[in-house]
């Protein structure tokens, strides 16, 4: 197959500005993300509970931890098998049936987990039955956000790819920031021995009824008008997706998983295990740490919708080489300043690099133009998916190395990825964009 021009099926929007349609479905395909990544991070907020209740009493407190981060590891590993299995159908059927999928993948195992017994009840099956629904959700998440990132790229006009990306993707974290919401809520209104004995199964509850709500939802949105172009134009891809991805587009590959190495840093280290850091290293109470958190949270969200709305602008090259580099400059001002500022100049700090690690919101559009129409969904999927199981699984470990020689050990991690990822960003524009600004 020849390679095709991402833009060849531009002229099905034409030059319109976004409508009510586009609207409609980019909320809900930015409710379906927040859902999503609600589902998949309140499993590490009750990760002691779970190992305490789905473990035999006599193993020790650090085997059934051990044992719980390993189940919830074992989602991050199903993750590339779900995308591109998913993706491949999605390239040659539809990306709206695929999209429905996805979230009712993900429905049913976080319902399941909610109600699951536990090892007093069934013994040895309770573990398993808990690994099998975290590779549900594996599965699950690993189709939802490509096929996300293609259907609503598909759906808006070219000239606001940017802006509805960076808002889907802000969606993402504003999910982060729903399940650390529902964990308050649950532990503000119910004691230990009532959230250890029933109360801890609330939230995912919740979380699987809202996933079939949204699938509900989901059944009122339309093809993509870009795959239906494909089909009238009998343009679809015949072979096999990844086999084309793995032979055409090798660079692309490259520059996609190098930017999901980024977002990964953005969302893991600077957000999910910022707390950890404030409380064990520099005696920050839990509740602060957690507004400090939910701030940043807060604050990326905005960056993404600024950083999309940005690339529609300048473009996703340029975007992305500003973010890159003013994440690492804001990260070194705030880490470098950690127990030598006031808490309130620590605050304003964390929220500007909350704001420039929104930049993130540019990665779906990056990885959009650097695939053509009838492999896309399976080139986003596999470039996704294959890094953030390699780079989500070995974050925390190399940060925790670091941090045995300097407290602040997660900078530097986060100051490599600012370069890699600006001379990944450089590279893109030289060879995606340049030619066609």
């Amino acid at each position: 197959m020849t390679q095709l021009k991402v833009d060849q099926y531009d002229d099905v929007h034409g030059n319109r500005y976004l409508n009510r349609e586009d609207y409609r479905t980019l909320s809900l395909s930015s409710l379906g993300g927040a859902l999503e990544f609600y589902d998949f991070v309140i499993y590490v907020f009750y990760a002691k509970i779970i190992s305490e209740l789905f473990f035999p009493s006599t193993l020790s407190p650090f085997w059934a931890m051990l044992n719980t981060y390993g189940i919830f590891a074992a989602g991050y590993f199903f993750r590339p098998l779900g995308g591109v299995v998913m993706a491949h159908f999605g390239d040659l059927v539809g990306r709206k049936r695929l999209f429905a999928l996805s979230i009712f993948l993900m429905a049913v195992p976080t319902l399941m987990i909610g109600i699951l017994p536990t090892f007093e009840t069934i013994g040895y099956a309770a573990p398993l039955l808990l690994l099998l629904m975290r590779v549900m959700q594996g599965i699950a998440i690993g189709g939802e956000v490509p096929a996300a990132w293609t259907f609503v790229s598909e759906h808006v006009p070219p000239r606001h790819v940017g802006f509805a990306n960076g808002t889907l993707t802000a969606g993402l974290s504003f999910g982060i920031l729903l399940g650390a919401l529902m964990s308050l809520a649950i532990a503000k209104n119910f004691t230990e021995a009532q959230i250890h004995d029933w109360a801890w199964r609330i939230p995912f509850i919740i979380g699987g009824l809202l996933g079939f709500l949204t699938m509900y939802l989901r059944s009122y949105l339309k093809e993509t008008p870009v795959f239906k172009a494909m089909q009238e134009r009998k343009q679809l891809y015949q072979g096999l997706p990844v086999k084309e991805i793995l032979q055409n587009y090798k660079v692309s590959v490259v520059l996609g998983m190098l930017f999901t190495w980024f977002l990964t840093a953005c969302v893991v280290v600077i957000l999910l295990s910022m707390p950890q850091l404030l409380t064990s290293t520099f005696g920050y109470q839990r509740a602060d740490a957690f507004v400090l958190q939910s701030t940043g949270i807060v604050m990326q969200v905005v960056g993404c919708v600024l950083f999309g709305w940005l690339a529609d602008r300048i473009g996703g090259g340029k975007s992305m080489l500003i973010g890159g580099v003013a994440t690492g400059i804001a990260a070194y001002v705030y880490y470098t300043h950690l127990g030598v500022w006031s808490e309130s100049s620590i605050f304003i700090a964390y929220a500007v690099l909350g704001l420039v690690a929104g930049s993130v919101g540019v990665v779906p559009l990056l990885m959009v133009r650097m695939f053509a129409a009838p492999v896309r969904f399976t080139g986003i999927s596999f470039t996704y998916n294959v890094a953030y199981a390699i780079v989500g699984g070995l974050t925390l470990p190399i940060v925790q190395w670091l941090s045995q020689y300097s407290p602040i050990g997660a900078l530097y991690y986060v100051l490599f990825l600012s370069v890699v990822v600006s001379v990944a960003a450089a590279v893109f524009y030289c060879r995606f964009e340049k030619n066609t600004a």
